[in-house]
């Protein structure tokens, strides 16, 4: 064997060693913030379960983990069709800010909601799998992604996956979705140069793995500062509780199902 060789299979060997004990870490992170609660997974959808579109008729969806805009670069395990679903205590809390926005010509545009389990396991999947990069131009381009266990982007539980958790954004109302044609640009650049999206400016696009999306973080323009306080100012009002590294990311203080992560797939209730 070569000596480039050898250098290329210890290379191969050292990044498989950095994901999996990136994996190991998120784990035990998991298992100490969980200790003495029972997690417990479910596979039925409780009755409580609400489509937010019947519920928030104006309201946009964008659910970028049914389509192939994420940073897998595919439709995530789970996702049976593009719906928003949510417990009915964060419906109803959803909706006060709803009727805030709209007098202001704004609505609310979901990016994911209520996220099974297997999603989550999906996300872990490909986070160990070094070599599919597909999507790093845009989501992840300045993270090498055997970091992003250590860095805390990927883990293995997600507050979504409890029902009263949802990304979101705030859009003009009757404002059109862009498609996405699949050309990819970094998502903390300024927003001329993001890929297109109907959302005003939040300093990043959506998913952005990068201290950028960090609600607090000062290096970007006022008017995304402002947008940033609106939107919190609204969901806090409204009783959620927002994420310290995203801005898009809030979960409903009161939630009804803290302790369960649910794994039923992503379809339309039907009324």
């Amino acid at each position: 064997m070569s000596k480039a060789t050898k250098l290329k299979v210890r290379q191969m060997i050292g990044e498989r060693l950095i994901v999996a004990v990136g994996m190991m870490m998120c784990m035990l992170a998991s298992a100490s913030a969980g200790a003495g609660q029972d997690f417990k997974v479910e596979r039925r959808r409780p009755d409580n379960f609400v489509d937010v579109a019947r519920a928030i008729p104006k309201m946009q969806f964008d659910i970028r983990y049914y389509s192939a805009h994420n940073f897998v670069g595919r439709r995530v395990h789970g996702y049976e069709q593009a719906a928003c679903l949510l417990t009915g205590p964060a419906v109803a809390a959803l909706k006060k800010v709803e009727d805030q926005l709209l007098p202001m010509g704004l609505t609310l545009k979901a990016y994911d909601c209520y996220r099974p389990q297997s999603a989550v396991d999906d996300f872990v999947s490909w986070a160990a799998d070094t070599q599919d990069n597909r999507m790093q131009a845009e989501f992840y381009p300045s993270v090498r992604k055997d970091r992003l266990f250590e860095q805390g982007y990927i883990a293995a539980h997600s507050g979504h996956s409890r029902g009263s958790t949802i990304d979101l954004t705030l859009v003009p109302v009757n404002s059109v979705i862009p498609g996405f044609d699949g050309r990819l640009a970094d998502c903390a650049a300024p927003q001329e140069k993001r890929v297109p999206d109907n959302s005003l400016d939040f300093g990043t696009g959506f998913d952005c793995f990068s201290p950028a999306s960090h609600p607090d973080y000062q290096a970007i323009s006022a008017q995304a500062k402002a947008n940033r306080r609106l939107l919190q100012s609204l969901m806090g009002s409204a009783g959620f509780v927002p994420l310290e590294t995203e801005w898009w990311h809030f979960t409903l203080k009161n939630e009804p199902y803290p302790d369960t992560y649910f794994d039923f797939p992503v379809r339309p209730v039907s009324p």
